[in-house]
């Protein structure tokens, strides 16, 4: 299916405003992924805020030109689906998450704070924990010490209850 010339510039237009919110761009190959599994990524993706679209690598090309995803415009070749996200590792980890299920979708590669990424840079960006994990690790270690005290100042109080009712 050929697009005209609106169609195309309507495309562009809307890419480039995903470029534009998104701070990671993750390229992976389809070739042989089913269209159930295919839906089951996109509904996956949407949920944690990942846009996926399968787009001609020329208009993808066109679309970042300018932006930081530009290093990866000699990647875009191929049958590739597109993951933009505002969240630095929710793409790559909704991608790679899909990719171990299924052997077909391939991590090409992608782009994170305006560096191009391989396939294994990828995936390392997927370990990482996501921001609301981050944050609750976080809490957990500032309220650690809290902690600590309320429990040796409970232990001591109780000890010093044990004594006084020695004595009496």
């Amino acid at each position: 299916m050929s697009l005209n010339r609106s169609e195309k510039e309507a495309v562009i237009k809307e890419v480039t405003g995903l470029a534009a919110k998104a701070q990671t761009l993750v390229m992976a190959e389809y070739r042989g992924v089913t269209v159930a599994d295919m839906t089951r990524l996109r509904t996956e993706a949407r949920g944690n805020g990942v846009v996926l679209s399968v787009l001609k690598n020329t208009l993808a090309r066109r679309a970042v030109a300018g932006s930081g995803f530009e290093v990866a415009a000699d990647q875009m070749t191929g049958p590739l689906i597109y993951g933009f996200s505002e969240d630095a590792v929710a793409a790559a980890k909704v991608v790679a998450d899909f990719a171990k299920t299924n052997d077909k979708l391939v991590i090409r590669g992608g782009v994170y704070g305006g560096k191009a990424l391989d396939a294994n840079a990828v995936k390392q960006l997927a370990s990482i924990p996501t921001k609301e994990v981050l944050l609750a690790q976080l809490c957990g270690l500032l309220k650690s010490p809290i902690s600590r005290t309320a429990v040796v100042l409970g232990a001591l109080a109780a000890k010093k209850g044990e004594g006084e009712a020695a004595a009496a």
